[in-house]
């Protein structure tokens, strides 16, 4: 059954039967879902069933496919990296696809992280619908040094003050201010 198939049905609650099903196929339990009204609960299974039969793909792959060249970050002179650093930005975004907390990082740095990792690893997308982004959070991994970074530049004092109460033994940075203001001007998701 396609997604496209199971909107002819005239019934909301045959539709609703068949996506859960169709999801359960997939491994996936539909059991835990609260309960919602029937429009939100049908777009929201469509949704995930859209999800979970998508091809995964690396951003990478998609801009090259777009025919944005992404050179190596050795064949990029300085005078030319700013242009092309925000090239690949605003083209990321055009797919749906959105950087957080990069103000750390220094131009050259943020373009050979995209280059060897944020751009390599493997996403689902939906270029095509303005309500899913996906979000590159260069302090996202749960690494102890992403949330040293994280709390260094980027934490209100009273997540520092709560993550203390709640992690005593973790080291606490002093706060700096991160040395670049870029994240404002980065394209920002619609639906944040």
């Amino acid at each position: 059954m396609s997604l496209t198939q199971s909107t002819d049905d005239p019934d909301q609650e045959e539709r609703i039967a068949k996506l859960r099903q169709e999801l359960e196929k997939l491994g996936g339990s539909t059991i835990s879902l609260e309960p919602m009204p029937a429009d939100i609960e049908e777009e929201f299974l469509r949704q995930v069933l859209e999800y979970e039969t998508a091809e995964p793909v690396s951003l990478f792959r998609l801009l090259e496919n777009t025919g944005l060249e992404i050179p190596a970050p050795d064949e990029i002179a300085d005078e030319a990296l700013a242009r092309k650093l925000n090239e690949v930005v605003e083209r990321m975004a055009s797919v749906g696809a959105y950087l957080l907390h990069t103000n750390h990082l220094s131009d050259r740095e943020l373009y050979h992280y995209l280059y060897f990792e944020g751009l390599r690893e493997e996403a689902v997308l939906f270029p095509e619908n303005p309500s899913y982004a996906y979000m590159i959070d260069l302090t996202g991994s749960g690494s102890d040094s992403d949330n040293q970074t994280y709390l260094k530049y980027y934490a209100s004092n009273e997540h520092r003050e709560q993550w203390a109460r709640d992690w005593p033994a973790d080291p606490m940075p002093e706060h700096e201010d991160p040395p670049l203001d870029r994240d404002r001007f980065l394209p920002q998701s619609p639906i944040t």
